[in-house]
């Protein structure tokens, strides 16, 4: 039997994300939404850890031989950028803790590096906001730390929710998310940041962007913001004000 290839090029050429994410995670489908269709994205989890989510535990999985060594394990398929995908894993010691979390996966062989909180940082600055609400899945100390960190970067929490969930977070509902945020927005705040990677937001950005009229920024949004940024890739899915950006 002869067989005829169809005149067409390919695969498209593969360009890598390399990803650290904590050992709970469960989002990888919302990932793959913000994605362009050139880019993979490359996995790699932190060790198990038999711990709620806390301050502990975000002090667990943001350990920077854990990092080394989940950068290690994504360098051969030779991502353009590693992403360490955490908020509260990069937030809990401030801009110099995170600063530092990024310069350890450079040293690990990354050609760049990218986390989530520093990703925040970086919309922030972009963005000229200087007044936020937010709303995260944790407890009050977590929560608390956050808005330290941002106070920090120089921008003020107005308002603050947070769901008080030890675990299983990426099961909290759509539903339950947007009143949430509807909830912790404030006239004075000039974006809503819903913190948390394993948060599911994807499809409550857009209609409440609309109808609050100003950014809502979420965790995986930003980080997969900040490495298609660094790549030179224009930015997929909902976050109008995040669009031209870069």
């Amino acid at each position: 039997m002869e067989f005829t290839f169809p005149e067409i090029d390919g695969p498209v050429a593969q360009r890598g994300i390399g990803i650290i994410a904590p050992f709970d995670l469960a989002l990888e489908r919302e990932l793959w939404r913000w994605a362009p269709l050139e880019v993979s994205l490359h996995l790699a989890r932190t060790p198990y850890e038999p711990v709620p989510v806390s301050l502990a535990m975000a002090e667990l999985v943001s350990n920077p031989l854990h990092l080394t060594a989940a950068t290690h394990n994504v360098l051969h398929v030779e991502p353009e950028v590693v992403a360490y995908l955490c908020t509260s894993g990069s937030f809990i010691h401030g801009l110099a803790y995170e600063r530092s979390l990024r310069e350890t996966i450079c040293l690990a062989g990354a050609p760049d590096a990218v986390t989530t909180s520093g990703a925040l940082v970086e919309a922030i600055r972009r963005l000229n906001i200087s007044r936020m609400s937010v709303i995260t899945p944790y407890d009050e100390v977590l929560t608390g730390k956050l808005r330290e960190f941002l106070e920090e970067a120089g921008c003020a929490t107005i308002r603050s929710d947070h769901l008080g969930l030890g675990g299983g977070i990426w099961k909290v509902n759509y539903r339950t998310i947007a009143e949430r945020i509807l909830g912790a927005d404030d006239p004075r705040s000039e974006a809503v940041f819903v913190s948390c990677t394993n948060l599911p937001t994807y499809d409550v950005i857009e209609p409440l962007e609309q109808a609050l009229g100003k950014p809502v920024l979420t965790a995986n949004q930003l980080t997969m913001w900040s490495c298609l940024g660094r790549m030179k890739l224009p930015m997929m899915g909902p976050g109008k004000w995040l669009v031209d950006v870069f």
